[in-house]
């Protein structure tokens, strides 16, 4: 019974196991999951068509009516009204052929076979937005078309399941060509244009009729990512990602056979035209209005959730400062220029921006003589060099790092230095020697007479001390923008990178509240019935470095209005610390400074817009050598005066990092002559005022009239060696010049070469 029963209940399990197995494979077979299948498939085309059934084609979305945006000073004053859509409907028949074909071969080759979706595309959108993977690629322009007139740009499965219904119906219910002309007329192109006539005239100024074949697959390509490929403000990349779309709809276009290969050998890109101002956008106001609309870009919103209009928009621009800073540019340099028969006068650029640096708000900013006569503005362009402004933030870099000197002497305002000119730095694997101004040596000097009299070779020899990575750094903390011309050399002592006088508000404004971040912001709020403004960067942040570092540059910083070549801006009406700056050949001047209450950075610029090439500033005004410490500081005083309403009391409260000379009241008589009034015949860096320069002392006045009132940014194309006081050492004939520092020839006049596209 043992063996026997055991044998059996072996065999009895075998079976159940078997019956078991069998059983399963019975209910999953082939044809029950087939039949499954089918099911689902038929349930799911129900579904479908109860909402084709349900799902209406609507009347046209709110941006086919857009509205205006308003603009409004600090004050709730309106500044401007802007965001008409810029549109212009255009029927295919005034739309060349081949361009009309660029347009499909770019976005939707099967446009003229297919049932107006792409039922692969949209499922791998709504994949896509429920798994939080974003936008894809893939629609139809059927579907684009739905999208841009019926609908709206949110990226939701509800959204898309409509587009995907409605498509559908307008494509049995619309012929191709017209589906093709509402795509091309209701699509953004960026520039504020919207439909293929605004583009044509943004970036060709020709009408759509008139557009090349080259120009419509640029405007096709464009519509990828309309504000990265805008070739005018595009990065290195982004130009190299139109170039390659460009190229794409070419391609396409001869695969299709809309295109011979011959007539695609002779295609050459045509870069478009620079962007101009849109009506309405004289004086100060357009440069106001496109600093706005760029920092609500920087902050998130697309450019085209902004120019579709309905905002409200209330700015830190103080309407009062803001005609003292046009009042005191036109007074102190327009009055002085002559800008029809001085070759010089006429390629002067001036550019300001004026921050509260408690709160972060820039109250006042010009950008230029007026945004339709110049449209780049002044104020945010970052294709000159900062020159000498940038020396205290080699100081700043070194007492935040606790630095040496190559003799182990820790840095501060009363550690000395040779100042002698062309003396090469010691301690660094590149060579260099810069000159002073004039080639002048000052032998053994502080820190604090090196900063009055911005001398070169102290600050070159003082970024080697503190490391020029670890002074790159500093100057990133503190607001200034990365670039290819921030190299990490010894040049850089001598601010040979770009910058705004933008950027170097926020610096400087860094400085002046005691090493908290400081970040200029001139929108103040944002206001749409449905879409919300988040402000992503605080207009005043951590602290970037340590409140000691930042007092100690402002108490140097003191002395240069005090007793050395920023003079021009020293009253007894307030107390104010800043830093004078000249580049190389005179192409740039700058002072930056501050009141304990008030930052502002002015500077000029030398541009032949017709050449697209920087010049000298030299004779401006029959003034002779121009640098920061004349013109751009004698405008920084005067708006100053102004807009502290005839001075302050306010004083700076310093914690300086070491022994340094005391603040003195203001209003006493400084125990040191300037700098610039020792030598007569020869001039001090950046300390000597033009020998001729006929613009009057500077005295407080009171305005007697209102002024008449994209950001486009470039990085500097030449490399100029050191963009010290006036003094390159190494300056070559075009401008540029060799950071080894070789002394050869103090530096000849050259031009920077335009951008290449």
């Amino acid at each position: 019974m043992g063996r026997a029963g055991a044998r059996q209940a072996r065999e009895r399990g075998a079976r159940g196991a078997k019956t078991e197995g069998g059983g399963i494979r019975r209910f999953f077979t082939w044809r029950r999951l087939l039949g499954t299948f089918f099911t689902l498939c038929l349930l799911t085309m129900g579904a479908f068509y109860v909402i084709y059934l349900l799902v209406p084609v609507p009347s046209a979305n709110a941006q086919a009516t857009m509205q205006s945006n308003v603009y409004r000073y600090s004050n709730g004053k309106i500044l401007a009204r802007t965001g008409e859509i810029n549109r212009e409907i255009v029927g295919l028949e005034k739309i060349p052929d081949p361009v009309e074909k660029a347009f499909v071969a770019a976005e939707n080759k099967s446009f003229y076979q297919d049932s107006g979706v792409d039922f692969m595309g949209t499922a791998r959108g709504v994949l896509n937005t429920v798994t939080g993977k974003g936008k894809q690629g893939g629609s139809t322009i059927t579907q684009q078309y739905v999208k841009n007139y019926y609908l709206d740009q949110d990226q939701t499965v509800t959204r898309k399941l409509k587009e995907l219904v409605i498509s559908l119906k307008v494509d049995q219910n619309m012929k191709k060509p017209e589906i093709l002309a509402g795509y091309m007329n209701t699509s953004y192109y960026g520039r504020g244009a919207y439909g293929i006539q605004a583009a044509a005239q943004a970036y060709y100024g020709v009408d759509a009729e008139k557009l090349t074949v080259s120009q419509g697959a640029y405007l096709a390509a464009l519509l990828q990512a309309p504000n990265q490929y805008d070739w005018a403000i595009a990065s290195s990349t982004g130009r190299k990602l139109a170039k390659e779309r460009w190229n794409y709809v070419l391609d396409n276009m001869v695969e299709e056979g809309w295109l011979s290969r011959s007539e695609r050998t002779v295609q050459k890109f045509q870069v478009p035209q620079a962007p101009k101002a849109a009506p309405g956008m004289e004086g100060q106001t357009g440069y106001i209005v496109a600093a706005a609309k760029q920092e609500m870009m920087n902050q998130g919103l697309s450019e085209e959730a902004i120019d579709a209009g309905g905002w409200d928009i209330t700015l830190n621009i103080d309407e009062k400062r803001q005609k003292k800073l046009v009042k005191a540019v036109d007074e102190q340099l327009e009055d002085h220029l002559d800008r029809k028969e001085n070759k010089v006068d006429a390629t002067v650029q001036a550019g300001a921006t004026s921050v509260d640096p408690k709160t972060g708000s820039v109250v006042a900013l010009y950008g230029g003589v007026g945004a339709t006569e110049h449209w780049m503005s002044n104020a945010t362009r970052r294709d000159f060099q900062p020159a000498s402004t940038f020396k205290p933030l080699v100081f700043a870099s070194a007492l935040e790092n606790g630095a040496e000197t190559q003799d182990g002497a820790e840095i501060g305002l009363n550690t000395t230095y040779d100042g002698t000119s062309r003396r090469p730095v010691e301690g660094s694997e590149t060579p260099f020697a810069p000159q002073n101004e004039d080639d002048r040596s000052y032998g053994p000097v502080t820190v604090q007479e090196a900063m009055n009299k911005s001398i070169n070779s102290v600050f070159a020899q003082m970024i080697v001390d503190a490391e020029p990575a670890e002074v790159k750094k500093t100057a990133l903390s503190l607001g200034m923008k990365d670039g290819d011309g921030f190299v990490e050399q010894p040049a850089m002592s001598l601010g040979t990178m770009g910058a705004s006088t933008w950027d170097m508000a926020g610096v400087y404004a860094t400085l002046d509240n005691h090493g908290k971040k400081v970040t200029p912001t001139i929108v103040k709020s944002a206001e749409h019935k449905d879409r919300t403004f988040e402000r992503r960067i605080a207009p005043v942040g951590d602290r970037v470095i340590s409140r000691q570092t930042a007092d100690t540059v402002t108490s140097a910083l003191t002395g240069v209005v005090r007793n050395g070549s920023g003079h021009e801006a020293n009253t007894s009406a307030y107390q104010a610390a800043g830093k004078t700056g000249t580049s190389e050949n005179n192409k740039s001047a700058w002072f930056a400074g501050y009141t304990p209450e008030l930052t502002t950075v002015v500077a000029l610029f030398g541009e032949d817009a017709d050449k697209g090439r920087q010049v000298t500033l030299t004779g401006t005004a029959n003034s002779g050598r121009a640098n920061g410490g004349g013109f751009p500081a004698r405008i920084w005083a005067d708006y100053t005066l102004g807009a502290l309403d005839g001075g302050s009391d306010a004083r700076f409260d310093l914690d300086v990092a070491e022994s340094a000379p005391s603040l003195p009241d203001p209003t006493a008589t400084p125990t040191e002559e300037p700098t610039e009034t020792e030598s007569p015949t020869e001039e001090p860096d950046e300390t000597e005022s033009p020998t001729e320069d006929p613009a009057p002392t500077r005295t407080p006045s009171t305005p007697t009239r209102t002024p008449t009132v994209p950001t486009p940014t470039q990085t500097p194309t030449g490399e100029p060696t050191d963009g010290g006081e006036l003094g390159g050492a190494t300056g070559g004939d075009d401008g540029g010049g060799d950071p080894t520092g070789d002394p050869a020839d103090g530096g000849t006049e050259g031009d920077l070469k335009p951008p290449k596209p």
